[in-house]
């Protein structure tokens, strides 16, 4: 299937026949964007309002697709796993020869900064975290009507342009943001994704080791969203040892997305600031 709504960018080996996708763009300090879950995610639909704006304020930012997502690889042999997804970014960071990183993830990809963050404390110099899946229980998010719609279309009804608009539904808490070319994004990419990866990666919950985060956290926070409960903006103030949340209201999952610009002025002057 051709896919013409999400571009092709650069491609990195990172070792056991693992390939990672992304888009690059500026010089300076490096910034990485980790995607969250979901069908057809990729970084590029995710950071497309973000990474260009935030490059031109003097950053490099780098944009990855995760493994078994997008363009990075997604064979059907392999065996995907949490710690594949968080050795992933690492892996793109040693391709790379990058030493220092801020790390930006929402969803499930804010689990994976965590992740990476507690595993490399040396690579990781602060965090942008919205939403961040991995710091509540598992049922807790199984009871989100964002997660239930979610995996119900994927296991059960089947991925369509329409089912593809119910879930941007939950997704975003204006629906006028939802245009034809962000279903295509996903649509058209959806078929490449590994299948069942959502089946077969446990996110685990990191809450209690929150403490050893010792990098600068921003988070952000949409009080509307219906992915990840509003209750973590909680766990990340009493977990983190140094962090500032972003509460916002009429704003769902994609914080990013929604208040594109408040988003990327925030997180510029933050990167910038501290």
């Amino acid at each position: 299937m051709s896919i013409t709504a999400v571009p092709e960018g650069k491609y990195a080996d990172i070792g056991n026949g693992l390939r990672v996708h992304y888009h690059e763009a500026g010089e300076g300090p490096a910034v990485v964007f980790v995607h969250g879950s979901g069908p057809g995610a990729t970084g590029w639909s995710n950071f497309k309002h973000n990474y260009e704006v935030i490059a031109a304020a003097g950053f490099r930012c780098i944009v990855p697709d995760l493994i078994g997502f997008g363009f990075s690889t997604t064979d059907e042999n392999v065996a995907y796993s949490w710690e594949m997804l968080v050795d992933g970014i690492k892996g793109l960071c040693d391709a790379l020869g990058l030493e220092k990183i801020t790390l930006v993830g929402n969803s499930m990809g804010g689990a994976i900064c965590i992740e990476v963050a507690l595993q490399h404390p040396d690579l990781v110099e602060r965090m942008i975290l919205m939403a961040p899946g991995g710091i509540e229980d598992r049922e807790v998010y199984m009871g989100m009507r964002g997660i239930r719609t979610m995996l119900k279309i994927l296991y059960k009804n089947g991925v369509t342009r329409e089912s593809m608009y119910d879930i941007f539904k939950l997704q975003l808490y204006n629906e006028d943001l939802i245009t034809e070319a962000i279903i295509n994004e996903r649509f058209e990419v959806y078929p490449r994704q590994a299948k069942n990866i959502l089946g077969q990666v446990t996110v685990p919950n990191l809450a209690d080791r929150l403490p050893e985060v010792k990098c600068p956290v921003l988070g952000l926070w949409g009080q509307n969203d219906q992915f990840t409960p509003v209750s973590g903006v909680n766990v990340l103030m009493n977990g983190l040892s140094d962090v500032r949340v972003l509460s916002i209201n009429k704003c769902g999952h994609w914080v990013m997305v929604e208040h594109a610009e408040l988003f990327n002025r925030t997180c510029i002057d933050f990167l910038t600031n501290g």
